[in-house]
């Protein structure tokens, strides 16, 4: 066996004679993509229960929610929060699945980033 110069790492010499060297690879892995999910605006979900929305499913303080709340009333749509895909999708059947249970037809949707 030849010891190389790097930590532990040994490499064995073949009989004709050739030495090797150890290349480490870095190997950079990516960033999955991120989605936003929305939450749209109706004219029929009470303002109480958005708010109720975005502090249960998405943690937000109270005053957090209720800005969000305001600004999807305003402008019709707004960014609740920014995910990996797996959890954006789980967000947005969480919201669809309690507004159904509570009988609004409060929308959340997610596109990619």
């Amino acid at each position: 066996m030849t010891k190389l110069p790097y930590g532990n790492k040994e490499r064995a010499s073949g009989d004709d004679g050739d030495s090797g060297v150890l290349v480490q690879r870095e190997t950079r892995t990516k960033r999955p993509p991120l989605y936003k999910v929305l939450l749209l605006n109706d004219d029929f979900t009470p303002m109480e229960f958005v708010v109720h929305v975005l502090e249960r499913i998405f943690g937000m303080s109270h005053a957090q929610a209720f800005e969000l709340m305001l600004t999807v009333h305003k402008k019709g749509v707004a960014v609740v929060g920014v995910f990996a895909f797996e959890i954006a999708e789980t967000k947005v059947g969480q919201v669809m699945e309690f507004a159904r249970r509570h009988q609004h037809p409060l929308q959340c949707t997610m596109e990619r980033e």
